[in-house]
């Protein structure tokens, strides 16, 4: 049907970032824009909800900016549960980011929150792209819009991360780009289909090198291994744009990039036959083990937390490759499973650095005690990561290890299980220090941080709901279910 729903969802954040900019001197109402905006964009989405369940889908085509380039929006089962993922943790964001930015009187605000809104309208429009060009220009426009982030504390530290951070992910985006004029040459003006539109149109080495493309150009975000080396760095910026980067925009606009292209560009027959997805199956591997051993190496909580990301994101790049209906819908249901676990967790690191300042692991011994809900909500989390039952992170990885089985490559099951005690070997000694040991030596407190323990306790909760009644709310389940069977035609 045709609707121009996606679109508002794009433009009411743009309109926010306006007003936001034109509030800078009224902090109170810059940030009821803020709120305002963040709770119409969800609406808006989860009007579009029943409609995608019932297995239609919602377009609106826009502007043709040259023939066969088209600037179109389309919604459907993979695209909207993004939406759902990103509308809904933007609101539990910008909660969040009043009582920590306030509280640690951070400058340069009004930039923060309008940039903010610029990044939740890219991110809507990466959801709700009907082709590759359109793609293309939200997920630059994402780039841009996050680096202002990334560079906030304005000091060296976070000038040298916002260069690393452009410098890698512009230069992906040419890999991408050229990825798509091939695609374009192969066949102009060709949307996103379910299964792939390139069968029959590239084969062989073609299909290799094509295909890199894509994985360069989306892989960079993913925080695919070797190009993960600005994410850890990113880890300068305030905390709450750590949350962002990590489960509502930057990286996971990446991952649904290599989603796109595996289910809706080459489909599970090309990806087989050409063996590009041994080529990702392969990364994915490597960055799942070696990301974890890195986080192990951290002291740093946000960067051990930034070294699980990489390690978490390839999951779903493992889930695309394997040629599996069952690796599919878990990959897809990690999307939303993941954001809610590593959301949760970076607000508790936050929250803990806004009382009391302090950021290393060995400083978080006996922290159990006096911030209790804040370490509940992390070990959830942690918990959650590892793969133990009744938490979003079992669901995915059981569904990831059936596909799997099913396609007769069972080592994979032996990389999960490796994994998930890699998860359980760097965050338990976090929760068992920060419960059973004496605190460090005491260090000044600030009254400032309550605020934000609100937010992390709703998406723990969010998370312990979504893993034992996966369909809880937003059919998160139901809408990776029914991604799965369009893109392998049922099953």
């Amino acid at each position: 049907m045709s609707s121009l729903t996606p679109l508002w969802t794009i433009l009411v954040s743009l309109l926010a970032s306006v007003l936001i900019l034109l509030s800078n001197k009224r902090p109170n109402v810059r940030e009821t824009w803020t709120f305002l905006a963040a709770f119409i964009k969800f609406g808006l989405v989860l009007s579009m909800l029943p409609i995608i369940t019932e297995g239609k889908v919602i377009e609106c085509s826009l502007i043709q900016i040259a023939p066969s380039f088209d600037l179109a929006l389309r919604v459907d089962t993979l695209g909207m549960l993004f939406a759902l993922v990103a509308s809904s943790l933007w609101i539990a964001t910008s909660f969040y980011s009043v009582g920590y930015m306030r509280s640690l009187k951070y400058k340069h605000q009004t930039l923060y929150f309008s940039s903010f809104a610029v990044c939740l309208a890219a991110t809507m429009g990466i959801a709700f792209s009907a082709n590759l060009f359109t793609f293309f220009i939200f997920y630059e426009l994402l780039t841009l819009a996050t680096y202002p982030l990334v560079v906030h504390n304005r000091n060296e530290e976070a000038r040298k991360a916002g260069r690393k951070y452009l410098a890698y992910t512009l230069t992906a985006g040419q890999f991408l780009l050229v990825g798509i004029l091939w695609c374009h040459f192969l066949l102009p003006g060709a949307d996103f289909v379910a299964g792939g539109f390139l069968n029959n149109h590239v084969h062989g080495a073609s299909a290799i090198l094509l295909f890199l493309c894509f994985l360069l150009g989306f892989g960079v975000k993913a925080g695919l291994m070797p190009f993960h080396g600005w994410l850890p760095d990113a880890m300068v910026a305030p905390t709450p744009v750590s949350a962002l980067l990590h489960a509502v925009a930057v990286v996971k606009a990446g991952v649904f990039g290599i989603l796109r292209v595996t289910g809706y560009v080459f489909g599970p027959d090309l990806l087989f036959h050409s063996g590009a997805g041994v080529i990702l199956m392969s990364a994915a591997i490597i960055t799942i083990l070696v990301a974890s051993l890195r986080a192990m190496g951290e002291t740093k909580l946000k960067r051990r937390l930034a070294y699980s990301t990489v390690s978490q994101l390839s999951y779903i790049l493992l889930g695309a490759s394997l040629f599996s209906p069952f690796a599919f819908l878990g990959a897809v249901f990690h999307v939303a499973g993941h954001a809610f676990m590593k959301i949760t967790l970076f607000f508790s690191a936050g929250a803990i650095y806004a009382k009391t300042h302090k950021d290393t692991i060995p400083e978080l011994r006996g922290l159990g005690k006096e911030m209790p809900i804040t370490m509940m909500a992390f070990t959830l989390g942690a918990i959650g990561m590892a793969g133990i039952p009744l938490l979003p992170g079992f669901l995915s990885k059981l569904n990831i290890a059936l596909g799997s089985i099913a396609t007769g490559q069972v080592f994979i099951v032996v990389v999960l299980v490796l994994s998930g005690l890699l998860n359980i070997a760097y965050f338990f000694p976090i929760v068992r220090d920060a419960f059973f040991e004496s605190p460090e030596e005491e260090k000044p407190r600030s009254d400032g941080w309550k605020i934000t323990w609100i937010p992390l306790a709703i998406t723990g909760v969010m998370a312990l709901l979504i893993g034992t009644f996966p369909n809880v709310f937003f059919s998160f389940f139901q809408l990776a279910q029914m991604t799965a069977f369009n893109v392998f035609g049922g099953y």
